[in-house]
Order: C-alpha cells, then structure tokens, then sequence
C-alpha cells in the first residue's frame, strides 16, 4: 500500500494479470446439537478469496497517492443506497482521520492493481452516543456508515461491487456466516469466513458468536444471514462491533480473544442512522441511550460451573416448565420458566448450607397431587424425602419416605416421569449402585408405590454416569436417557414395568458428551412435551436442547462458558 498511485488511474483489469479464482462455496453449518460449549469442537474461521462487496478500511496520514498508508484496521462491506456509495462498519472504526475503502482487498497487489480500485471515505455516519471501545449499554449503538467518493472514470462503489442488503436481527438465535480481513494473526493477509449459530450477549442488546480465528482487524465486518458466493452480495442482519469493540476485555494471549466476537443487534437505531446516511444528513442526539427490554440473564458460566443438581418441574403451577438448582454450598435456588425455552427470573429456596450439600440426587414429579411439582429427594445418609409443591410452599420439612442408614443409601441415580402410571408424573426411575435398575410406578406421600424390577445387579449398569427421563418418543410411556461413562449417550425409549426399552446410541464412545455433568429434561416450551433437554457442561456452559427425539434438538445457550 506503500506504492499508492493517483486513484484516478483506471484498475489494471483482473484478466490481464491473473484470472481471480471461482468464489467458494458456502460451508456448511454446524448441525444443532453438534456444537458442544467444549473449545475441541468451535469451529474456526477460513481463509477464502472473499465477496467482491467486502473489504477493508485504511488510514493514511497523508494522501494516499503520496503519503504512508497504515496497515488496515476495520473491515467494512457496501450496502444498497440511492448514491450506490454508502459501506457498514462498526462505530468505532469511524473515528476521524484520512480513510479509503478497499473492496475485495488483495495484499499481493499494490493500491492501483486492486482489482475493483479504492474508494475514499468522505464522510461518515456514527451515533453520537456511542463511546469508542464502550463497555456500557451505549456499545449497543457501534455500527456506522461511512458515504464513499467516486473512483475512477466517476464510478460508485455499488456500481462497481454491488450492494448488499441490510434486515433487521430477527432475534438472538440466528446462522450467520461472519466475514472479515484480520490485520493481525494472518500472515496471507486475506478474508476469513465462520459459519457459526450466535446467541445472546447477556446484559447487552448484541448477539455473539463462537469460531476460533476472529482476530483484530475483523471489526465492521458483515455478519450475513445469506450471500450468494458468486454475486459477492447477500442480505446482511449484524456487523462486528459491541462490547469492547466486538470482543471479550482479556488479553490477547487468552483464548477467548479471538473465539468470542460480538455484534449490536440491527434495530430502530441503526435503520435511523442508515436513513440518515441514505439522506447525507448528520443527527446529534440527546439525552442518553436507554436500552430495550432484554431478557433475564441466568449469570455465568463461572457461577453456573457450581450448579451440581438440577430437577425440572412445573413448580409454579403455571404450566411452564421450571428449574430447581442445587448448588456446591448448598443453596437451592427456583428459575421460574417464560414458556418459550427461557427462564424469567430467580428465587431462594434454600440459603447456602450443610442441609442440601448431603443431597445425592434429585428429581421433580408430581407425586402429592397438589397444585404444582414436588421434590424427590434422595440424600447420602439413605434419607429420601418427598417436598410437595415447593414452588408456593417452600422446601419445608416435607414428608420422609425413608430414614437415615436405608438402602436408599445406594441409589445413585433417579429420574421421575411417567414409566407405567398413565398421565402422571409419579413414577420413580432408580439406577443402583450395585447397577440393578427398578421402576417404582404410583410414588407418593404414602411411599414408594409399587416396584418392578427392569434389570438385576450388572456392571454395565455401573457405567451410567446420569440418567434423566424425558417424553423423547411421544409415546404412552417415558424415555429413559443415559451418558456413559465412557461419553456415550444413549435413549432407552418406552421405559415401563415391562422393561427398559429399546435402546438407540445418541452419541459414540470418546465424543464431546464426557464434559456433560449434570442433565434433566422438562417442559420448557409451548408444546407440552417433556422433551427439552438442559446439560450443564464442565465449563460452567448451560445449553438446551429443545424437541429432543431420537436426536438431539436445536441447541440453545442459556449460560456461557466461563
């Protein structure tokens, strides 16, 4: 870029150096449920030639037909306009200085020989409450437009490139193909790509995706919904930007640095300034940015890696799925659902203390006939105790079902659901220690109902390291749902008095689902079904699978890892 010439000189045309190569083909997206919150499987960003409507932004003390050109530090690409002049960037990439846009930058080329020439930047368009590099709630505001003066023989870059067309952020969950020119950590010099499913930022009104190789220099750069390779153009709903300027405040050297990388949400702010760009008019605007309404945040993955029981339920009563969580201090706190596979809010149940840190396992059925779920509580001592409708009465004493020093000392694992009594959520699933596996059907105040034996002391049986139930099959009974020991995930499905059930793999031996430690499934959505699944992770990465059936459902991040 040193060698920058007079941009009035026409390019030298493509076909008279090197034919460029034929776009790439899209990758292909992550399957839901494939994605694990361990680092091993985040996808990692490509190399790729790049849509001819994307490119860099350069700062230049001078110009640049004569003065020193500074290595790019934004990406930005050109969207549909009246002046067929305007490109998105993020807001903190439109701070002053000399600038020219570079579309399909090739680092092999001097600024003349750029296939698509260079464009200056004359103006651009920020929202003057955006703080650059905010780490507040006005990072919510740091996209920009920037209006480009003509290149050679007068023509605008949207004549020359095309243009891409901007669409609001349909939500927080979208498949997004990001693409930038990293200016560090990329010796070719060249566009990267992640195809990559984002999730909310927690505390922000931005979404944030996952994919190794996001480095700096990416900032401004698109995030499309869909493109079309061979045009260069798509439809564009996110721009790199947000928080600390689209990325986590840790240091470069931390992992995180170039795997987490953010972008505001398209909303009514940014079509304002869009059509203030469109109309080449500049908006001072007054009296602070206040944020919209965002949804209830479930705290950390550091704070969620100390989650050790968890227990769905319709606690409430409202008929919306629940989560009771027990924690390592011994606090059991309620997470109130919203319907729609979230949670609204929290409530203390249980202060940190001795008396729930004896737990051993857990579950939620309807095993009083009161108003909402109870508790099943099994602890270490041999204890079980059965806590009716916690949700408006309260842990309380409960009723005991066992005493201290029983053989439900042995019971390492338990599910509730519906295993034989039609309708109700009142049977009790027990894995042994000894690996003997049996069906109490019809649990209540009154005892353990009646039992069934489904297998007899084995060692395979040893190996289940969880076990939750779940209504997978749609069937009359309940689907009994294993990890192995050995990372394997297996469904036994139409789990009743008679037997087990049939058995189908979900996941292989050695695979991602080691890291899963603690797993229950419930009713969390509008379906009815018992039939969304929630994993904590090793890392603290709390994830649901929603409409989980023979495989595992569209996954969704409900805590980020720490």
């Amino acid at each position: 870029m040193a060698s920058a010439v007079d941009p009035a000189r026409p390019p030298v045309p493509v076909s008279a150096r090197t034919a460029a190569p034929a776009p790439p083909k899209a990758p292909k997206l992550p399957k839901p449920g494939n994605s694990l919150s361990a680092a091993a499987a985040m996808p990692t960003a490509e190399h790729v030639i790049g849509p001819k409507s994307v490119g860099v932004l350069f700062s230049y003390s001078a110009d640049p037909d004569t003065g020193e050109m500074r290595a790019h530090s934004c990406s930005a690409s050109v969207v549909d306009s009246p002046g067929r002049n305007l490109v998105l960037t993020a807001g903190h990439c439109a701070f002053g200085g000399a600038v020219v846009f570079v579309p399909w930058y090739r680092s092999e080329y001097t600024l003349d020989q750029q296939s698509y020439g260079f464009f200056r930047v004359g103006d651009f368009f920020r929202d003057n409450r955006y703080a650059r590099g905010s780490k507040s709630a006005d990072s919510d505001l740091d996209f920009a437009f920037g209006r480009l003066e003509p290149s050679s023989g007068g023509k605008n870059a949207q004549d020359v490139v095309g243009a891409n067309t901007l669409a609001r952020t349909p939500g927080f969950i979208n498949d997004v193909t990001m693409v930038g020119y990293p200016s560090s950590h990329n010796p070719e010099d060249r566009a990267v790509r992640c195809s990559v499913r984002t999730q909310w930022l927690p505390n922000y009104n931005q979404i944030q995706a996952k994919c190794a190789g996001m480095w700096d220099g990416v900032s401004g750069g698109p995030w499309f919904s869909k493109i079309d390779w061979t045009s260069g153009v798509g439809e564009i709903i996110g721009n790199v930007g947000g928080f600390n300027g689209g990325g986590p405040a840790v240091g470069s050297s931390d992992p995180a640095y170039n795997q987490n990388t953010y972008s505001p949400m398209h909303g009514d702010w940014f079509f304002r300034l869009y059509d203030e760009a469109k109309k080449n008019q500049h908006v001072t605007r007054t009296g602070g940015y206040q944020q919209p309404a965002l949804p209830y945040s479930m705290g950390s993955g550091e704070t969620w890696s100390h989650a050790r029981l968890l227990a769905s339920g319709e606690y409430t009563g409202d008929g919306k799925g629940d989560l009771i969580v027990v924690w390592t201090d011994g606090e059991v706190t309620l997470y109130t659902g919203d319907g729609a596979g979230g949670f609204a809010g929290e409530r203390r149940l249980a202060v940190p203390g001795p008396a729930w840190q004896g737990v051993k396992s857990l579950t939620g059925g309807d095993f009083s006939g009161g108003s909402g779920y109870d508790l099943l509580a099994v602890w270490g001592s041999g204890e079980v105790r059965i806590l009716p409708d916690v949700g408006t009465n309260g842990l309380g004493l409960g009723i005991k079902l066992a005493d201290s020093g029983s053989i439900w000392s042995h019971a390492d694992q338990i599910a509730a659901g519906g295993f034989g009594t039609a309708n109700n959520v009142s049977d009790l699933l027990v894995r042994w220690s000894d690996g003997e596996l049996t069906d109490y059907t019809a649990v209540g105040d009154r005892g353990f109902g009646t039992e069934h034996r489904l297998l007899a002391a084995n060692d395979a049986w040893k190996e289940a390291t969880l076990v939750t139930a779940g209504d997978f099959t749609g069937a009359a009974n309940w689907d009994t749902l294993v990890r192995w020991s050995d990372g394997r995930v297996s469904q036994f499905q139409e789990t009743g008095p008679g037997g087990i059930g049939n058995e189908i793999q979900m996941a292989p031996p050695q695979s991602i689902w080691t890291h899963d430690v603690v797993m229950t499934a419930g009713s969390y959505d509008a379906n009815g079904w018992a039939d969304d699944l929630l994993i904590r992770w090793s890392d603290g990465e709390t994830t649901m699978y929603a409409h989980t059936g023979a495989a595992f459902g569209a996954e969704r991040t409900l805590v980020t890892p720490k």
